[in-house]
């Protein structure tokens, strides 16, 4: 307009044009200025409105985590943390909208501040910025805006629910730089706040005052909506089947029922009975309270108790019911082995176990075909076989009903097998003449499961080129001491026809292997 060939007439003309609508856009309406501040009203009314509710929304959630900890107490420290950092910033803003007003003189009749007269932004213009730049007071309040939001984005955590919250608090609280509708780069505040007249601002500060209380609710009745959110989820509840009994016989009907059980750890009781016992609640383990009791007489058990919980200040009680289980179950046949093989020993104490499954040992009967039969203990019997080569296990029990049940068992009977000749302890021992005569003949058994002791009741000595003698028990008569004076070096001595028998016992037993002695 003021360049280009113009002649200086007209280029002065047009320079005074521009200052003359400088001046226009100075000099804003009273009308204007006055719908300012009657917006500022309204958010200061409407700021004092949002701290009654969000105060209120902060003690409903005080209440809950009192009745409930486990699953309010969080969502409340997060909410209480939250009030105290926006009520900080909230009363910061306060300081700056005072620094505006504070020479500011009330209307004596209205009360109210002259707002026509506040069309002058010096404090801001002088006090917040220097230069191009921001001034300390300005760098400070871009600091107290970024403050603010890392501290909520800190309480809020990772959380993807609180997505929307952290969203709209950038959107109301960033203070990047802003391009105005000219193209033009301004720093935040330059953008909103410089030459602009103080009752505009005033009117911005306000509305960022709502602008915390705004996040603040958000924030309460988030985390009052994620808690019965979670509660309500039916990712807390799991199928269970329900029979009226814990136990059936084959090919018997089965009735019950299929309910759905909550596994919350959140949901914990402040008290609890079953079968009259109090529970510590504390013994919850993903919202279930782990049992510790001892099981009652044969038969079937019904559960019966309460579970009582703390809701709106009252106790709810939840009733345990259509619960039972069955200590002795109905079998229909018994278990009896050997403890340690399918065959029985003569003359041994062979340890057999019997039991029915479900059965109490006091309602069971077991007999042996052949006699020898003893118990020793709960389920646990001796058999002491003397002859014979099979033995039959009959055992037979009462169950609940009063019907008696029976099964049996056949095992072979053996001897005890052959056990094996030794010299000093050894199968095949050496050294000098001497020696041998100072060393016991016995025998011992090799991979045996029983543990027995066997003694030497005769065998036959056969020494090489001169004879043989008989020896009774395992030690050297006068005789084999004579011929055993005529043996040489690399003579084998050969101790053969070894009878044995069960150490404190008649039984007899096979006759053992050799054994030998090599004369060195």
């Amino acid at each position: 307009m003021a360049g280009g060939k113009l002649t200086p007439r007209q280029k002065m003309i047009n320079l005074m044009y521009l200052v003359f609508i400088a001046m226009m856009a100075l000099n804003m309406s009273k009308e204007v200025l006055t719908a300012f501040g009657l917006m500022n009203e309204k958010f200061e009314a409407s700021n004092q409105t949002a701290q009654l509710v969000n105060e209120s929304l902060l003690n409903a959630m005080a209440s809950r985590a009192e009745d409930d900890p486990t699953r309010y107490l969080a969502d409340y420290e997060k909410a209480q943390q939250i009030s105290k950092i926006s009520n900080d910033f909230y009363n910061y803003i306060g300081t700056l909208k005072t620094s505006l007003t504070e020479k500011v003189v009330l209307d004596e009749k209205t009360g109210k501040m002259p707002y026509e007269q506040m069309d002058k932004g010096e404090a801001i213009d002088y006090g917040w910025f220097a230069g191009e730049g921001y001034s300390d007071k300005g760098n400070e309040i871009i600091k107290k805006f970024a403050q603010y939001r890392e501290d909520v984005k800190k309480i809020l955590g990772n959380d993807v629910s609180y997505q929307f919250l952290v969203q709209n608090l950038d959107a109301k609280f960033e203070t990047k730089d802003v391009t105005d509708s000219q193209g033009i780069t301004k720093p935040y505040l330059d953008y909103h706040y410089k030459g602009y007249p103080s009752i505009a601002s005033l009117t911005k500060l306000s509305a960022l005052q709502n602008d915390v209380r705004e996040i603040e609710a958000e924030a309460f009745n988030m985390f009052l909506g994620n808690t019965l959110k979670q509660a309500a989820s039916m990712k807390n509840y799991q199928a269970f089947v329900i029979t009226d009994k814990s136990v059936y016989f084959a090919g018997e009907p089965i009735k019950g029922k299929v309910v759905l059980g909550r596994f919350d750890k959140s949901t914990v009781p402040t008290a609890v009975t079953v079968n009259g016992r109090a529970i510590d609640p504390k013994n919850m383990v993903d919202g279930q309270v782990v049992l510790n009791m001892t099981a009652g007489n044969v038969g079937e058990h019904k559960f019966n108790g309460k579970f009582t919980f703390m809701e709106d200040g009252q106790p709810v009680v939840v009733d345990v019911q259509n619960s039972n289980y069955v200590v002795v179950p109905r079998p229909n046949s018994a278990t009896i082995a050997a403890d340690k093989m399918n065959v029985v020993y003569i003359g041994l104490d062979n340890p057999i176990s019997v039991s029915f499954a479900g059965v109490s040992n006091d309602k069971v009967n077991v007999t042996s075909s052949i006699g020898g039969l003893r118990k020793v203990g709960e389920g646990k019997y001796v058999l002491k076989p003397t002859a014979g080569r099979e033995v039959t296990i009959t055992a037979s029990g009462t169950l609940p009903d009063g019907k008696v049940v029976s099964d049996k068992q056949l095992f072979r009977v053996k001897p005890i097998p052959a056990g094996r000749g030794t010299i000093r302890g050894e199968y095949a021992a050496k050294g000098p003449v001497e020696n041998m005569l100072k060393s016991t003949i016995s025998a011992r058994m090799e991979d045996f499961d029983f543990e027995v002791n066997i003694s030497v009741t005769e065998c036959i000595v056969v020494f090489p080129r001169i004879g043989s003698t008989k020896l009774s028990g395992g030690r050297w008569n006068d005789e084999a001491i004579r011929m055993a004076e005529r043996l040489k070096p690399g003579d084998v001595v050969r101790i053969t026809g070894i009878k044995t028998k069960l150490t404190g016992a008649d039984i007899p037993m096979k006759t053992a292997s050799d054994a030998t002695y090599t004369i060195q």
